[in-house]
C-alpha cells in the first residue's frame, strides 16, 4: 500500500537505534520525509495537525533495514523477479533499501546501465534500490570496469556478484584502484575449481547422500589471498558470503592485524545447517552451501561479537524449471527478501543474538560501509522505519509470498515475529493487517 505524507507519530515503542547505541521506550515523530524527532513523550498534543498517530505499545520501532546481498532480475531475468516485485516483497518483509547485485543481463558494468537501474527502479519500486556495479567487465574476471565513472553515475560498490575473481593480479590492481575512489570492493570467495563439481559441503553428510563435496578450503584459501592482497594495496574489503569458521579466524587475524576488512553471512548461513537438506531437499541448496552445525554456531558468535559485520537475505529467485530438480542438477539460490527479518527474530527469541545488534547488522552497518543515508533513527535522517510485533506468530506459505519465484528454504516454518509497517521516505508502503 502507498499513502499520502501525512506526519506520522510512533508513540509508546520500544525504539532500538543501534547508532545511537539506543534501546528504551520512546517516541518517533515523522514529517516531510524525514525524522523530525525521537524522544519519549512527544505526546499528540505536540504534533503537527493532522498527524496520523500510531500507537506502537508492545512494538518495536526501529531503522528500516538495508539488504546488502539481493539479486533483482532486471534488466533481463525479469520472468524470476523485477524491481516492482522485489521492493513488494522487501517492504513487506521491512526492507527499506536493497542493494542489486550486477549479474543481469547485460551485467551492470557501465554508466549506462546503472542510470538505467536506478530510474527503472525509482519508477516502479516502492522501496529505495540502489546498484552494486561490476567488478570486471562482462564479470569474465579479466578486465576491471571503470570505478570513477561507475561510482560517479551511483554504484555504491563493486562486485561480480557469486563469481571470485581468481586472477591476484586483477584483483590487486582493482583493490588498488578502489582505494583511490575510496570504493569498496565485496568480493564472493569461493575457488571454483576447488568447488568443481561439488553441490554441498564437503563431509559425512554429503557421503551419505551420495552428493559431491565443497570443501571449506575453496572460500578459505581465495579470503587468504585477498586478505594478503588488501595488506598489500590498502584498499577498502567487503568478503560477501562467509559460511565457515576457517574464514572467521582468517577475517580476525585479518582484523587484528588493523586492514580495513569487513564481511557478511547470509541470514540462511546463520538459521541453517547442512542436516536441513534433509532427503534432498533443492530449495536449500545455496552458494556458499550451508555448513555444519558448528559453523553455524560459529557465524552467529561472529556476528554478535561485532566480527562480521552484515546480515543479508542473499535473495535469488529461482524459477520452478532450475529448480524443482534432482539435488545435484537443481540451480543453487533461495529467495529471501521477506523471511530476513523474521529468520533473525528467532535468534533473538532463542538468546542468541541481542536485538540491537540484529538490527545493526541489518541495517546501520550496511549503511557505514555503503555510506547510505539511512540504518539511523537520528533528527534529520531519512524517514526510512519500520514497526515490529515480535510477539506475533505466523507460518510461511510460499503462495503468499510476493516474489513470482517460491523457492523459499522456510517453506511452512513457524516464526514468531515480524514487520508489521514499512515507511519509507515518510511514506507508509507496507502495513500488515
Amino acid at each position: 500500500m502507498l499513502t499520502d505524507r501525512r506526519p506520522i507519530l510512533l508513540a509508546n515503542a520500544r525504539v532500538v537505534d543501534p547508532s545511537r547505541d539506543f534501546d528504551g521506550t520512546g517516541d518517533v515523530l515523522i514529517a516531510d520525509g524525514i525524522i523530525r524527532e525521537t524522544r519519549r513523550g512527544i505526546g499528540a498534543a505536540g504534533v503537527p495537525e493532522g498527524t496520523d498517530v500510531v500507537n506502537c505499545s508492545g512494538k518495536i520501532v526501529a531503522p528500516g533495514l538495508i539488504d546488502m546481498r539481493a539479486f533483482v532480475g532486471e534488466p533481463g531475468f525479469s520472468h524470476r523477479e523485477t524491481f516492482a516485485s522485489a521492493s513488494q516483497a522487501a517492504a513487506t518483509g521491512g526492507i527499506t533499501t536493497i542493494i542489486c547485485q550486477p549479474d543481469t543481463s547485460p551485467v551492470i558494468d557501465n554508466s549506462a546501465t546503472v542510470d538505467f537501474v536506478m530510474r527503472r527502479a525509482r519508477d516502479t519500486a516502492i522501496v529505495n534500490i540502489q546498484p552494486m556495479a561490476a567488478l570486471t567487465k562482462g564479470m569474465r574476471g579479466e578486465e576491471m570496469t571503470e570505478f570513477g565513472l561507475l561510482k560517479a553515475a551511483g554504484a555504491v560498490a563493486f562486485s561480480d556478484g557469486d563469481r571470485s575473481v581468481t586472477n591476484s593480479q586483477v584483483m590487486r590492481r582493482a583493490l588498488t584502484y578502489a582505494r583511490d575512489f575510496d570504493a569498496l570492493i565485496v568480493h564472493h570467495t569461493e575457488d571454483p575449481d576447488l568447488v568443481g563439481e561439488g553441490v554441498m559441503n564437503e563431509g559425512e553428510f554429503a557421503s551419505r547422500l551420495g552428493l559431491m563435496g565443497i570443501p571449506k578450503a575453496a572460500e578459505a584459501v581465495i579470503l587468504e589471498r585477498d586478505m594478503r592482497l588488501v595488506a598489500l594495496t590498502g584498499g577498502r574489503y567487503h568478503a560477501a558470503a562467509l559460511s565457515c569458521i576457517e574464514s572467521l579466524e582468517i577475517l580476525k587475524r585479518a582484523r587484528d592485524a588493523g586492514l580495513a576488512v569487513s564481511a557478511s553471512v547470509s541470514i540462511n548461513h546463520l538459521a541453517l545447517n547442512e542436516n536441513d537438506i534433509g532427503p534432498y531437499r533443492s530449495f536449500l541448496k545455496v552458494s556458499p552451501p550451508l555448513r555444519t552445525e558448528d559453523d553455524r554456531r560459529a557465524l552467529v558468535e561472529a556476528v554478535a561479537s561485532g566480527l562480521v559485520d552484515v546480515i543479508m537475505s542473499d535473495h535469488n529467485p529461482q524459477d520452478v524449471e532450475v529448480k524443482r530438480l534432482p539435488f545435484a542438477e537443481a540451480a543453487p539460490g533461495a529467495i529471501g527478501l521477506e523471511t530476513m527479518l523474521p529468520a533473525g527474530l528467532r535468534l533473538v527469541h532463542n538468546d542468541e543474538i541481542d536485538l540491537k545488534t540484529l538490527i545493526r547488522a541489518m541495517s546501520t552497518r550496511p549503511a557505514e560501509l555503503l555510506g547510505l543515508p539511512g540504518g539511523t533513527l537520528r533528527t534529520g535522517a531519512p524517514a526510512d522505519v519500520i514497526v515490529i510485533d515480535p510477539d506475533v506468530p505466523w507460518v510461511v506459505d510460499p503462495a503468499d509470498l510476493k516474489s513470482p519465484c517460491k523457492n523459499t528454504p522456510f517453506d511452512e516454518a513457524r516464526f514468531t515475529g515480524r514487520a508489521i509497517r514499512t515507511i519509507v521516505g515518510g511514506r507508509t508502503v507496507f502495513e500488515h493487517v
